[in-house]
C-alpha cells in the first residue's frame, strides 16, 4: 500500500511540477512567438514600402523622360533647357535631366555643356526599357553620386537614397535590382548578411538580426532590425500572457492536488483494486472434529497489491461494505471459487465451500442470484455452496428472512457467522431459516480458562442443538479446545490447529490427504427443510 501511495505522491508531484511549469513556459514561448511575429510583420510592411517607393521613383522618371522626348523643342534651345528644368523641379526625386547627341552630353537642366562628357554604359535595362547606370558621379553639376536612367536621348539623374526614401528609424533596408545589384540602402544595413538572404523571399531570425526579404518584379528588398529590441517587445507581451499562464498553472496544480488526494483516499484505493481485480481467495479448511476429515472450507478474501503484499480483510471489508464496493468484491470471490474448485467440487459431492454474504446481499438477495448464475455452466451443485451471514446482516430481519429462505429453497445451506458478536440475535434465531451456527473465536478462546464467560459457549451449544442447527467452531488453535468441542457435540471446527488459510492448490492437496489418512468423508449434513 505504501509503495502505491508513494507512486501516486511521486506522480502527483511530477504532474504538479509539469502543470506549473508548462503553462508559464508556454505563455513565455507564446509571448516570444507573438513578439517575433509582430516584428517580422512590421519588417514586411517596411519592405513593401521600400519596394513601392523604388517603383514609384522609376515610374516618375519614366514619365519625365517620355514627356521630354516628345517635346519637339530644338535641341538645347532655351525652351528645351527650360522644359528640362521645369520637369526636374516638378519631380522631387529627380536631381537633373540631360540631353545626349551622338553619345555626348550636350546640355542639362542646368544649361549647355561645354565639356565633352560621354554617355556611360548601362548596368542593366528595366522591364520598360530604361537603361540604368548605377554609381554615377555627374561631371557637369559636380553633385553627389547618382543613378542615371536613360530613355531615348535624355537621362534623369536620381540620388540612390530616393529609391528608399521612407521613414524607418532603427530598420535597415538593402534594395537590389536586376538580381544582386545594390541599388540603394537605408540606415547602414549589414550587406554581407543581406546578401545571404537575397536569393529567396522569406522571413526569419539570425543570430543578430530579424529579417524579411520581399521581391517585386526585378527588385528585391532585404529589411533587417537588430534583435536587441526584441526583448522589450517580449516583455510587453509577457505582461499580457504571463497572468493567463499563471492562472492556468494554478488551476492545473489545483486539479492535480485534488486528483492526488482523491486517489490517495482509502475509498479511491479500493476502487482501483476492484477495477484491477486485485482480490484473491484463500480457503480455511473446515474439519469434522470426530474424524479429522476436511469436509469443506470457508472462503476468505485477500487484497493482493501489485507489489505482492496482502491486505487483511478487517482493513478493507468494513470500508467496502460502507461504500458499496463489497458487491463487486463478492462477485470476484464467487468467480474465483468456480475457477479454482470446479473440478474437485464436481468430482467430490461431499465437499462444500462456504461463502460469506455482506449485509446488503443478505437484505437484497443479489448475491444468491449471482451465485446461481455462476453455477449454471459448472458441475457444482448448489448444495455444495454454503452461504454465511454475520449478525450485521440481520438488521432488516424480514428482508433477511426472505433472502435466506430463497437460498435454502434453491438448495444452499445457510449459516450464521461470528455468532454472539453482533446484535442480540438470539431472539431472531427461531424465526430465521438457518442450518448452522458458527461459534465465534472469542468464545472458543475461553475454553479451559475458567473465566466468567467460559460457560457461555455451553449455552450457545445447547441453544443450537435445541433449534436443530449443526455447529462449526471458529478459531480452534489447541487440542484442548478440539477435545472440549468434540466432547460437547460440536460437529465441525476450523482454525490453525488444523490448517492456516490455503491457496486453492494447497487446499485441494490438504483435503485429499485428510481423506487418505482418515478414510472417506461423510455426506454433508443437511437439515430437514
Amino acid at each position: 500500500m505504501l509503495s502505491r501511495r508513494w507512486r501516486v505522491i511521486s506522480l502527483g508531484i511530477l504532474l504538479a511540477f509539469i502543470g506549473a511549469v508548462l503553462p508559464v513556459a508556454g505563455m513565455a514561448w507564446m509571448s516570444r512567438q507573438i513578439a517575433t511575429a509582430k516584428e517580422l510583420d512590421e519588417l514586411d510592411t517596411f519592405a513593401r514600402r521600400a519596394l513601392l517607393r523604388a517603383t514609384t521613383t522609376f515610374q516618375d522618371a519614366k514619365k519625365v523622360l517620355d514627356a521630354i522626348e516628345v517635346s519637339g523643342f530644338e535641341s538645347c534651345s532655351l525652351q528645351h533647357i527650360e522644359q528640362m528644368r521645369a520637369l526636374t523641379m516638378s519631380i522631387s526625386s529627380i536631381e537633373e535631366i540631360g540631353f545626349f547627341d551622338g553619345g555626348m552630353l550636350k546640355c542639362t537642366s542646368w544649361g549647355e555643356i561645354a565639356q565633352q562628357i560621354h554617355k556611360q554604359p548601362g548596368d542593366y535595362v528595366t522591364k520598360d526599357g530604361m537603361d540604368v547606370t548605377m554609381r554615377l558621379r555627374p561631371i557637369a553639376s559636380r553633385g553627389s553620386e547618382v543613378t542615371a536612367l536613360y530613355q531615348g536621348k535624355h537621362n534623369a539623374l536620381v540620388l540612390p537614397s530616393r529609391f528608399t526614401d521612407i521613414v524607418a528609424n532603427d530598420i535597415s533596408v538593402a534594395l537590389y535590382a536586376d538580381g544582386d545589384k545594390l541599388l540603394s540602402s537605408l540606415n547602414g544595413p549589414d550587406l554581407p548578411f543581406a546578401n545571404l538572404h537575397l536569393a529567396t523571399a522569406g522571413r526569419g531570425m539570425g543570430e543578430e538580426y530579424l529579417f524579411v526579404t520581399a521581391k517585386q518584379e526585378d527588385m528585391t528588398a532585404v529589411v533587417t532590425r537588430s534583435r536587441s529590441g526584441l526583448r522589450s517587445k517580449i516583455t510587453d507581451e509577457l505582461a499580457v500572457f504571463l497572468p493567463v499562464g499563471t492562472f492556468i498553472a494554478l488551476f492545473i496544480v489545483g486539479v492535480v492536488i485534488w486528483l492526488s488526494r482523491k486517489r490517495l483516499s482509502p475509498h479511491a484505493e479500493l476502487e482501483i483494486a476492484v477495477r484491477n481485480k486485485e482480490f484473491i481467495v484463500y480457503y480455511q479448511p473446515i474439519v469434522e472434529l470426530e474424524t479429522g476429515i476436511c469436509i469443506g472450507a470457508e472462503v476468505l478474501v485477500r487484497w493482493k497489491r501489485p507489489d505482492g503484499s496482502l491486505v487483511r480483510p478487517d482493513l478493507f471489508i468494513p470500508l467496502a461494505e460502507e461504500t458499496g464496493l463489497i458487491k463487486p468484491i463478492t462477485d470476484q470471490v464467487v468467480a474465483a471459487v468456480v475457477a479454482d474448485l470446479n473440478v474437485i467440487l464436481a468430482k467430490d459431492r461431499t465437499l462444500h465451500i462456504a461463502i460469506n454474504l455482506c449485509a446488503e446481499d443478505v437484505e437484497t438477495g443479489r448475491a444468491v442470484e449471482v451465485i446461481d448464475e455462476c453455477l449454471k455452466a459448472t458441475g457444482i451443485r448448489k448444495e455444495q455452496i454454503w452461504l454465511e451471514a454475520t449478525e450485521r446482516g440481520f438488521v432488516n430481519v424480514e428482508a433477511a428472512r426472505v433472502t435466506l429462505k430463497q437460498a435454502r429453497d434453491m438448495g444452499h445451506s445457510v449459516a450464521i457467522d461470528d455468532f454472539g458478536t453482533g446484535y442480540s440475535s438470539l431472539q431472531y434465531l427461531q424465526g430465521l431459516p438457518l442450518d448452522a451456527l458458527k461459534i465465534d473465536k472469542s468464545f472458543i478462546d475461553t475454553i479451559g480458562r475458567n473465566t466468567a464467560t467460559s460457560t457461555v459457549i455451553l449455552h450457545i451449544i445447547q441453544m443450537a442443538k435445541s433449534l436443530g442447527l449443526f455447529l462449526v467452531a471458529e478459531g480452534v488453535e489447541s487440542q484442548l479446545q478440539a477435545d472440549y468441542l468434540t466432547e460437547h457435540g460440536v460437529d465441525f471446527g476450523q482454525g490453525w490447529l488444523f490448517s492456516k488459510p490455503l491457496p486453492a492448490d494447497e487446499f485441494i492437496a490438504y483435503h485429499r490427504n485428510s481423506k487418505t489418512t482418515s478414510g472417506e468423508a461423510p455426506e454433508i449434513i443437511q437439515v430437514a427443510r
